[in-house]
């Protein structure tokens, strides 16, 4: 096995992280508690090719491989894992589906700005009954000839409100469960799309989350991707992917909480020496650092899975599961590292923490991911 970068994967990373030290790093703690969405800093990143990395140059994106792209966002989200969802969703969840399962004027006429930066996509699934349970739709559209008629409310959509272009599941039939479910392109300002309130989180508090409403959306026949009833395998494997990304997003927060206690360890002093020098810090030190190589062997090796084409959906759920618990168990000793400086924003450590949660939720709970993991070794 080959545990050696490429040199092009380094530059990716490079870039990410200098990115991220110099144009997210001033202004993080402040967008957090004013829960601003970093509208220029996403055009940034839309310019240097952070939202559309994966996907072809045929089509505006990088043409990178989905290593580099957990190498980026792992830099991202070290300094903002708000930033680094806005990433992760129109990458992972909007333009690798549209590449994927859309025909070529879908791809001329959305995937193009989307893949390039010039536009932003929102990934609209969940539901208020429809959660974990992805097959519980309520959401419909209705076939009217020459167009659909779209009904329903969406919740919980990342870049709910900033988002151009929306990819909406929807229940076509009834009658067939989870094969009646189909998938939409939709724009926004539409006539009867209306955004709903924002919600006010406790993590990721730049990121725009917001519910969505459809009354009488008309969708012309042209945006349906892929044929009726094919709305749930879409979700489903757009999933699989879109948890290498936030298995990746954990794996920044879990990295960059270690890299501050490791220096708060050693520049604070208590009883004449550095706490660096304490057993019971070194052993906190140790466990983190351990638990961070484990999370990021297990993300590229579904990075590297998938780039081979094979199937990666139980190592995707594997590094998603992994990576969110670490995310969560190191960021909580971060701040216990920094003591009372841990439970104030200055230090980043404790909106660090506040972050990880959500890791472990959304795309698919840690309940999930086990569910997705034993059906794997069961079938």
């Amino acid at each position: 096995m080959d545990f050696e970068y490429t040199q092009e994967q380094l530059a990716v990373r490079e870039a990410a992280r200098d990115f991220a030290s110099t144009q997210l790093l001033p202004g993080v703690i402040e967008r957090d508690i004013a829960a601003t969405f970093p509208k220029e800093l996403i055009l940034q990143m839309g310019e240097m090719g952070f939202l559309g990395m994966m996907s072809s140059p045929e089509y505006g994106g990088g043409g990178m491989d989905t290593i580099s792209y957990v190498l980026a966002m792992e830099e991202i989200s070290k300094i903002d894992a708000s930033a680094a969802v806005i990433m992760s969703v129109n990458n992972s969840l909007v333009c690798w589906g549209l590449e994927k399962y859309g025909n070529d004027q879908q791809k001329q006429q959305y995937l193009i700005p989307l893949a390039s930066g010039k536009s932003l996509g929102a990934f609209a699934l969940s539901e208020p009954e429809a959660g974990s349970d992805a097959t519980s739709q309520k959401t419909t559209a209705t076939h009217m000839g020459d167009h659909y008629l779209l009904n329903g409310t969406k919740n919980w959509i990342t870049n709910g409100n900033t988002a151009d272009i929306y990819l909406v599941i929807a229940q076509t039939d009834s009658t067939k469960g989870h094969h009646g479910i189909s998938v939409f392109i939709v724009e926004k300002g539409w006539p009867g799309f209306e955004i709903g309130k924002k919600e006010d989180k406790m993590g990721i508090r730049a990121s725009d989350t917001h519910s969505l409403m459809f009354s009488d959306v008309k969708i012309p026949k042209e945006n349906r991707i892929g044929d009726l009833g094919f709305g749930f395998k879409f979700a489903m494997e757009t999933l699989n992917g879109g948890r290498i990304g936030i298995a990746a997003q954990a794996l920044g927060l879990a990295s960059g909480a270690f890299e501050r206690s490791l220096q708060y360890a050693r520049e604070r002093y208590t009883f004449g020496k550095p706490i660096s020098e304490h057993q019971a810090i070194q052993f906190k030190l140790a466990d983190m650092d351990m638990e961070i190589e484990i999370a990021r062997l297990i993300c590229m090796k579904a990075a590297k899975t998938k780039d081979m084409g094979k199937d990666y959906s139980k190592l995707s759920a594997m590094a998603k599961l992994y990576a969110s618990k670490v995310a969560m168990e190191t960021t909580t000793e971060a701040v216990q590292i920094h003591g009372g400086y841990g439970y104030v924003r200055e230090y980043h450590v404790e909106r660090m923490m506040r972050d990880a949660k959500i890791t472990q939720i959304y795309e698919g709970t840690s309940e999930i991911q086990k569910i997705v993991i034993s059906r794997s070794l069961l079938r």
